[in-house]
């Protein structure tokens, strides 16, 4: 079966062609033997097309997740008017608000590809050294925010990186949960309130 097909969509751009391409070429010959060139090649796009979406091979993996980075970043900025400051309790829910709006984005057939097939194309360290640095990103926007919800730096920092740990174990959970699973949002939401609650609790 196809990328594109277990994907449950045609691919509707150039960025999701190559994304595809990729994933297909993942699975056939692994990451490691994969070249930009066979991707490319299997796309029928060009070399620079490829470098118009994606710096480095291991980004098409994170294709949603730089998605939602951006509209976690519109959504916060949204949140936060000019001399308004939030409680600790408000900023802790604005963010879990539009992380459960971002996940909103996907459909449970849209379960990304890093989530399901990294043990069949052997790029786990890969996949690891691509994400670090967009969770290191989330982290740094999210304790910003915090930051100026009037909780201590310290706090919002570790505050934020729970956030990102309890919705990466959502993820994980709903996207194994196979084609009976409910929306992300309502894994997140389970994952998240915990967090919440131990950072800000109710009538803080």
């Amino acid at each position: 079966m196809s990328a594109s097909h277990s994907r449950g969509r045609p691919p509707a751009s150039s960025q999701e062609t190559l994304q595809d391409a990729a994933f297909d070429l993942f699975i056939e010959k692994s990451y490691a033997d994969t070249s930009i060139a066979d991707i490319t090649q299997r796309a029928g796009v060009s070399r620079a097309t490829f470098f118009n979406y994606f710096d480095a091979k291991s980004d098409v993996f994170w294709v949603e997740l730089d998605r939602a980075l951006g509209q976690l970043r519109e959504l916060l900025a949204a949140q936060m008017a000019p001399g308004e400051t939030l409680s600790p309790r408000s900023g802790l829910l604005a963010v879990v608000n539009a992380l459960e709006s971002c996940a909103g984005q996907l459909q449970r057939e849209e379960v990304p590809f890093a989530l399901t097939q990294y043990e069949m194309i052997g790029s786990i360290n890969e996949l690891q050294a691509s994400a670090l640095n967009r969770f290191s990103l989330i982290a740094r926007l999210i304790t910003e925010f915090l930051s100026e919800s009037n909780l201590p730096v310290g706090r919002a920092r570790a505050a934020a990186y729970a956030l990102i740990a309890a919705a990466i174990s959502a993820a994980q959970e709903w996207a194994s949960a196979g084609t009976a699973r409910d929306s992300l949002q309502v894994y997140l939401r389970d994952s998240l309130q915990p967090v919440l609650e131990g950072f800000a609790p109710e009538g803080e």
